[in-house]
């Protein structure tokens, strides 16, 4: 079994170091508190240390990696350079040239490389994914992602960055491509220059469409996905019961002359085997350290989400927000 060291035990980290610890893998915690390093290590049987340590530690093959976006670069970069394979909570980086670089390093050096886009490892998500492939709804043509809630509020980077990876990383493995277009429109109702409500278009090839819609700034919290074809749609809810989570709706369209009459049907409940997404993200890592494997979020999939953000954020910033 592969062992991983974790550094960042905040609001996230916990829930990595709890994973990889119920799996077996859990070497080492590191934190800028040491009180806070010696209680997570007490709790799951492992060993407190610093990040020096953690990289020249030859029982360590992983360092996961859950701690601001602003400082994913360097610590990614130096585990690396010291032979580790990598996890990284997303975003990669907050900057595209730093994400290109890590690809690139991870592909010279034959390391795994993987980032956090949690949904991609969620088994309804991943069914969903199936229908599209298997032509369960025809031609895709239109997606929709929200992503809302009342906080919780990040201080390193707007709700674009925070929020959006995950709806973009679904929405391009769904469509099978990177968009040809990217618009996105925000708004600063917390802080000034810090959009906490932002809105994305996306604009693919052969004209299908999507939009992600995400908000710290929200009176409930959302986590939807709609995917509308030809001959059917989809809709993943993450806030309902594990069993209403996927609903097929195969409704259909007829044309009486120019004007099209919606053949509606029932929602279908898809069955979907029960499975914790992050207990399923962790294992992949590791079955990626054991085996060579390319992991399903690697460095090439984070780089084509980093793109679609990065297009966004120029755009808010053409707009008069800081993106």
């Amino acid at each position: 079994m592969p062992r991983v060291a974790v550094i960042g035990c905040g609001a996230w980290g916990k829930n990595l170091i709890r994973n990889f610890a119920d799996l077996g893998a859990l070497e080492a915690v590191i934190d800028h508190s040491p009180e806070t390093a010696a209680a997570f290590a007490e709790k799951h049987d492992a060993r407190v240390l610093d990040y020096d340590a953690a990289l020249a530690d030859e029982t360590i093959d992983g360092i996961v990696v859950a701690v601001p976006g602003d400082v994913h670069y360097d610590i990614a970069k130096r585990a690396l350079q010291a032979g580790k394979h990598v996890y990284v909570e997303k975003p990669l980086t907050l900057r595209l040239d730093e994400a290109e670089e890590l690809a690139a390093l991870a592909e010279e050096k034959g390391l795994a490389l993987m980032v956090g886009h949690l949904l991609q490892y969620h088994p309804v998500f991943q069914t969903l994914r199936q229908l599209v492939e298997d032509g369960r709804l025809g031609e895709l043509r239109y997606v929709y992602s929200n992503r809302l809630a009342l906080g919780r509020i990040v201080r390193d980077q707007n709700a674009l960055w925070d929020l959006a990876p995950h709806d973009i990383s679904m929405v391009l493995s769904l469509m099978g491509a990177e968009p040809d277009e990217v618009d996105a429109f925000g708004a600063c109702h917390l802080k000034p220059n810090v959009a906490d409500t932002a809105t994305l278009h996306l604009n693919f090839p052969g004209e299908p469409r999507a939009q992600i819609f995400v908000s710290w700034f929200h009176p409930f919290k959302e986590h939807k996905l709609v995917a509308i074809g030809t001959e059917g749609m989809a809709v993943f809810n993450d806030g309902e019961a594990w069993d209403d989570k996927l609903l097929l709706y195969p409704h259909g369209l007829t044309w009486d002359g120019e004007l099209p009459v919606p053949d509606k049907a029932e929602a279908e409940r898809v069955a979907v085997p029960q499975a914790e997404p992050l207990k399923e993200e962790c294992r992949h890592f590791l079955d990626c350290i054991a085996t060579g494997a390319t992991p399903r979020t690697d460095g090439r999939e984070a780089l084509r989400v980093q793109r679609v953000l990065e297009k966004a954020s120029q755009d808010l910033t053409a707009r008069g927000i800081e993106g």
